[in-house]
């Protein structure tokens, strides 16, 4: 009996270790997932998440997309060194949280209004995807190209995500998790209304700091050769 209850112990002490390790993993998913912004409790309304400035991936600029369309064609989408922006979509055709977007682009262009910024949806390689889903999902005038590599490039951890890219600089003005174009284009404002924010406030501590150090408008150290417009004009 004494041998019974010494099982029935450690099996009970075992079954605890793994509920609590199972608790812990759910927690951790759930606390990814919140800061990416996607809400598993399928609330629409707080499933956005804003599209967080960051630096460019690495040391480089993000990678341009190259893979196939949805016809088998090879393409080549040049992200970085242009005058626009583009904001990549990774959408899935196995993804249902896609399936509203995937159908709203059949009617409206979703950067309709958003200067200078174009779309393109990137789905995953054919060994990824349905071709036939994909063919009949992808509207025929949108940019649509399947490239796995690109999903790991842009480091993307959840479907649909979306991706930002200042095409003359390179960078990624941001990145986040959206259900609905409408939320899609009211982050990219954010992001690109922060970015501006965060530009002009560093500008003003940079004056700030150089006027604290005795140096302001017409410092011979701010002109070449210790030339000032002063001395230009005389």
């Amino acid at each position: 009996m004494t041998a019974l209850l010494i099982v029935e112990g450690v099996a009970i002490l075992l079954l605890a270790v793994l509920v609590v390790g199972l608790l812990r993993s759910h927690a951790e998913i759930l606390r990814a997932l919140h800061e990416l912004g996607v809400r598993p409790d399928g609330d629409e309304s707080q499933s956005a998440s804003a599209l967080r400035p960051r630096p460019r991936l690495g040391t480089e600029a993000p990678a341009d997309i190259a893979g196939t369309t949805p016809a088998g064609s090879t393409v080549h989408i040049g992200v970085t060194g242009t005058d626009s922006r583009t904001l990549l979509a990774f959408l899935s055709t196995g993804c249902s949280s896609c399936l509203p977007l995937w159908e709203s682009l059949q009617s409206e262009d979703p950067v309709t209004g958003l200067a200078d910024t174009r779309l393109v949806v990137v789905t995953k390689g054919p060994e990824a995807e349905s071709p036939s889903r994909l063919q009949q999902l992808a509207p025929r005038d949108a940019t649509v190209v399947q490239a796995t590599a690109a999903w790991d490039s842009y480091g993307v951890p959840v479907t649909p995500y979306f991706v930002l890219v200042e095409g003359a600089t390179g960078d990624i003005v941001g990145e986040g998790s959206a259900s609905t174009w409408a939320q899609v284009g009211s982050l990219i404002l954010q992001a690109t209304g922060d970015r501006d924010v965060g530009a002009s406030g560093g500008e003003l501590r940079a004056d700030h700091e150089l006027r604290r150090a005795g140096i302001g408008p017409g410092h011979p150290t701010l002109y070449p050769g210790n030339s000032s417009p002063e001395r230009d004009e005389k």
